[in-house]
């Protein structure tokens, strides 16, 4: 007897070990997170001078936002989805380098491409926090009135980069 009440905490343990890798291995990302809250109303400083705000976004048209760094692995990883972004709605697509220095941002592009119509900079952090981000890279939809439809948490894939596209071109009422 004395045996079986020595197992139990440790089977209990062992199982919630194993829970948590398998979580750790296959997270539900959770990301597509349809949101309707307004975008911050934050003033970015563009990595070719001048200021944007996507509250609404530029000529009050739909757009993506996504906050990348030289830094990020998964930024790397997601890349190549953004370029299919920036091919299918030219002019649409932003970036925010967020808390990298410009020149590492420019390097970074550079090797792999740029699909953002601006860049813009973002070294403290302080317009990540306002939109609410966890960690990059993450991606916004803006609709034309300045309202953030869609947030995927976490790097773009095949499933996601469709789901944005879809956000997109939606009809809003």
């Amino acid at each position: 007897m004395n045996r079986w009440l020595f197992a139990l905490p440790v089977a209990a343990l062992l199982l919630f070990g194993l829970l948590g890798a398998w979580r750790m291995l296959y997270p539900d990302k959770g990301e597509f997170e349809r949101v309707s809250r307004a975008a911050p109303d934050f003033a970015f400083t563009l990595q070719d001078g001048g200021e944007i705000a996507f509250a609404p976004p530029p000529g009050g048209e739909p757009a993506i936002v996504n906050l990348f760094a030289s830094w990020c692995g998964p930024c790397e990883a997601e890349h190549k989805y953004l370029m299919e972004l920036g091919a299918a709605h030219p002019g649409q697509l932003y970036g925010v380098l967020y808390k990298d220095k410009p020149e590492k941002g420019e390097a970074f592009l550079a090797r792999l491409g740029n699909p953002f119509t601006a860049v813009a900079l973002d070294p403290e952090g302080k317009g990540g926090l306002d939109f609410g981000l966890t960690g990059v890279p993450e991606t916004f939809v803006i609709s034309g009135k300045g309202d953030i439809i869609l947030h995927i948490d976490g790097p773009l894939d095949d499933a996601s980069r469709q789901k944005v596209s879809e956000a997109l071109v939606a009809p809003r009422s």
